[in-house]
């Protein structure tokens, strides 16, 4: 497989796009005013334990009041002595070492946990919890076996424990040795700093995007990392030469006058990633719709008649949809509960099918999801993890027209409304006449199909109605002024 990762970076804005065998995969955008907040340490202080919620809400210096459950809370000491009761763990007014799990999003706060860890290329460190841990994603047992055994003598000596990340699988003992040395100082770095910041203070901030790709992101299927920015570049340079000597060469600076997003099509796809519904090659059609409490997915024939039978185009249908969704849940970053409605399949072998080419295109996916069996009403409920906006979030705001509703009332609605409004006007008010100021939409239908209607209110409450377009006036805004 052929990746490339294409970083557009300026003053304000750092966006990163992963493309695999020359289609979009995944966006990453940061904004310098509003960058992420993943993997920050703060020292924060209890502003209010809510015993019902078994949580607590931290002050970390942000405009929200941060989250943290009791299950995000590290507890030293035996198993016998472990609580789950959150007043026996916190108390208003404490000051407490966190790191920040999830962004704000919409109007939550940001998630935390005071399990802190600290990242490096392959490995992962974790204060004060003595465990060697191998990443799931290291399916091969010997090699799991040989790293846990590297780590275990690498652990002696250390302030706490490490988990091998999927970058670590095949790495020499030397560059894990050298790992743990960096993180060992920069644990030293933060333990300091912690014991001299007040409560509120960010501790430790992650790294900017631009080097994150690279301890993140980028591994030894990557064969190229492009940046149209050459100051960006040196530094990226100067970060891989220092940390990963063996990916410096796949560095290289984009100079051409074409923007290079532009080169490869990725605006095209970020603005498709915007609309509701997306296309398959098939014919048929995805409309997905993104709420506050889960994102849905409605699968759709549309224009695929198929060859054989109904049956057979609704299976394919479904499983040239599950190639996408895979993908528009990577590049839209959607997370939570998401709910897919296939088409519904009358064959049970088909609904299997369905499901594992659904896992298997979700694979590749850095996000951790979880997929439930078909449901009897013919639904997939799945969950994927989300820690960062998504790319709507980031890029969209609710419509002031019909405030995220994503529909408006129709001309001929507005005119009753109008009409409600003149009597009940009129029955309180002793007026000379009415001014009815509305959009051009709305007074065209009062001048032409409900002008009768007009001239019959004008009658029952004795007194004149003029009209006036307002083109500034949306669809739904109306003002009936008396005169």
């Amino acid at each position: 497989m052929s990746i490339e990762i294409l970083m557009n970076v300026t003053p304000h804005e750092t966006r990163v796009a992963v493309v695999e065998n020359g289609v979009l995969q995944e966006v990453i955008i940061e904004r310098e005013r509003r960058r992420g907040l993943v993997g920050n340490i703060y020292k924060g202080k209890v502003s209010r334990v809510l015993p019902g919620m078994q949580a607590a809400f931290i002050d970390i210096g942000l405009d929200r009041a941060a989250f943290l459950h009791a299950s995000d809370i590290a507890q030293a000491g035996e198993a016998e002595t472990h609580s789950d009761n959150i007043t026996h763990l916190l108390r208003e007014g404490q000051e407490v070492l966190v790191q920040v799990i999830k962004d704000p999003l919409g109007t939550k706060g940001a998630r935390l946990t005071t399990h802190i860890t600290v990242p490096s290329r392959f490995l992962v460190f974790t204060p004060e919890v003595f465990h060697a841990g191998v990443s799931l994603k290291i399916e091969d047992e010997l090699e799991r076996r040989r790293l846990k055994d590297v780590m275990s003598v690498l652990m002696h000596g250390a302030a706490g424990g490490y988990i091998a990340r999927t970058a670590a699988e095949g790495v020499p003992i030397a560059a894990l040795r050298a790992d743990t040395e960096f993180l060992n100082k920069l644990w030293e770095s933060i333990s300091e700093r912690s014991a001299a910041a007040r409560a509120g203070e960010i501790v430790h901030e992650d790294l900017p995007l631009v080097m994150r790709i690279l301890r993140d992101v980028v591994d030894g299927e990557v064969e190229k990392l492009r940046i149209d920015s050459r100051r960006a570049t040196r530094r990226v340079s100067q970060f891989a030469e220092q940390f990963m000597p063996e990916l410096a060469a796949r560095v290289e600076h984009y100079p051409g006058e074409r923007p290079i997003f532009d080169l490869y099509g990725v605006e095209d796809e970020i603005q498709k990633a915007l609309e509701r519904k997306v296309h398959l090659k098939s014919g048929g059609y995805l409309i997905i719709d993104q709420t506050e409490a889960m994102t849905t997915i409605d699968v759709n024939t549309g224009a695929f008649v198929g060859h054989r039978n109904l049956e057979e185009t609704i299976f394919k249908t479904n499983l040239e949809a599950t190639q996408t969704i895979a993908r528009q849940l990577r590049l839209r970053n959607l997370g939570g509960i998401i709910i897919i409605d296939f088409i519904d399949m009358i064959e049970e072998e088909h609904k299997r099918q369905v499901l594992r080419s659904l896992q298997k295109n979700l694979e590749r996916d850095r996000a951790k999801s979880h997929i439930t069996e078909v449901s009897t009403l013919g639904l997939v409920e799945m969950t994927r993890k989300r820690t960062r906006e998504s790319l709507e979030h980031v890029l969209c705001e609710p419509c002031p027209v019909c405030s995220g509703r994503g529909t408006q009332k129709t001309p001929e609605t507005v005119c009753f409304e109008i009409f409600r409004e003149i009597l009940r006007e009129a029955r309180q008010f002793d007026a000379q006449q009415y001014l009815v100021l509305a959009s051009q939409e709305v007074v065209d239908i009062l001048l032409d199909e409900e002008s009768t209607s007009i001239a019959e209110l004008e009658e029952f409450i004795g007194k004149p109605i003029k009209l006036q377009v307002e083109s500034l006036y949306s669809q739904e805004h109306f003002d009936v002024v008396m005169m």
